[in-house]
């Protein structure tokens, strides 16, 4: 079980290798993205767009040419909504992720990887990454890299950019279409429930979390365990048919085949985007930015999204899945 999260969340901080070399000539040579994630608990406080202000510099003096500036968790929102943004990557001609987090503690991670051109966006095989106790060493790290290396970067913008959603894909939920009723055959096939580091390769950018990143693979187990355990007393409790806790990352082709039908979904955000993302009208009386958990339900087999007949999000998520589980028994 651990080789499997430690091959997921393994990244290297070495700067002496090949996949790290590619990684910087690529960036020397074409125009890159930025997805920063910022622990709101770090001190100094600074946002996600502060960050964006303090890092675009150092991230120009080290030859690079980052043409626009993204929160991370708004990429990583849902399946649907990073592979929306990879299209509109490919079709800006980006050649390069970079992610800046920010911990808890202060410590400051980069990292560049080339884009895939896919929707997984970024690949755990090659990049380049450094780390410090915080942001302003991360920064002198930054632009010394073009010290040693020759950039091919010309006419870079001076200031970061930070697109709106609407100017970044026509769709950026991609090819999401979330429909409001539940269901049929739960009772025939099972329901798979990924636990934490059980996304695959196309959820390989969450592992850049300023809450995720650098754990290990044991306590990642750990945290499986007793988010199991939690979720497992919701099940008892609400759902009567056939549950299968996924603890390490498999293809959708993978889970059908061991009759893994449907998975159940989680997408966290400000309730006002959530109702807007999922097709539904925004009444007067929702608390917008209130960060809620809404649950549902991926049909593998037709990429359907069911989200159930009832807005049922709620900032808890035990009571967010309650409330769901009940509602497609309806």
């Amino acid at each position: 079980m651990i080789k499997y999260i430690a091959g997921l969340f393994f990244i290297a901080f070495l700067i002496n290798n090949c996949f790290s070399q590619t990684a910087l000539e690529s960036f020397m040579n074409g125009k890159a993205v930025v997805l920063i994630s910022a622990a709101p608990g770090a001190r100094p406080v600074l946002s996600w767009e502060d960050l964006a202000q303090e890092i675009h510099g150092p991230l120009v003096d080290a030859g690079g040419d980052p043409v626009a500036y993204y929160e991370l968790e708004d990429i990583v929102i849902s399946e649907g909504t990073q592979a929306g943004y990879a299209t509109a990557f490919s079709q800006r001609l980006i050649k390069n992720i970079v992610v800046v987090t920010r911990k808890e503690n202060g410590e400051a991670v980069i990292h560049i990887m080339p884009f895939t051109q896919d929707k997984n966006i970024a690949s755990p095989a090659s990049s380049w990454s450094a780390s410090a106790n915080n942001l302003s060493e991360l920064k002198e790290r930054i632009a010394a890299i073009g010290a040693t290396q020759k950039s091919r970067n010309l006419l870079v913008i001076e200031v970061p950019e930070f697109p709106k959603a609407a100017q970044t894909a026509e769709n950026p939920q991609g090819a999401e279409t979330f429909l409001a009723r539940n269901p049929l055959n739960l009772d025939v096939f099972k329901l798979g429930v990924r636990l934490s580091g059980a996304a695959g390769e196309s959820g390989f950018l969450t592992t850049f979390r300023y809450d995720l990143l650098g754990k290990t693979a044991e306590q990642i187990l750990a945290e499986q365990q007793s988010e199991r355990q939690g979720l497992q007393s919701v099940f008892d409790a609400y759902y009567p048919y056939e549950v299968v806790f996924l603890t390490e990352p498999k293809s959708e082709a993978e889970l059908v085949k061991e009759r893994v039908q449907f998975v159940l979904m989680r997408m966290e955000g400000r309730e006002g985007d959530l109702r807007g993302r999922m097709g539904l009208e925004v009444p007067s009386s929702t608390e917008m930015d209130r960060i809620v958990i809404k649950y549902y339900i991926k049909f593998l087999v037709r990429n359907e999204l069911y989200i159930g007949p009832e807005w049922d999000a709620d900032p808890h998520w035990e009571t967010a899945l309650m409330k769901f589980l009940q509602n497609i028994r309806q």
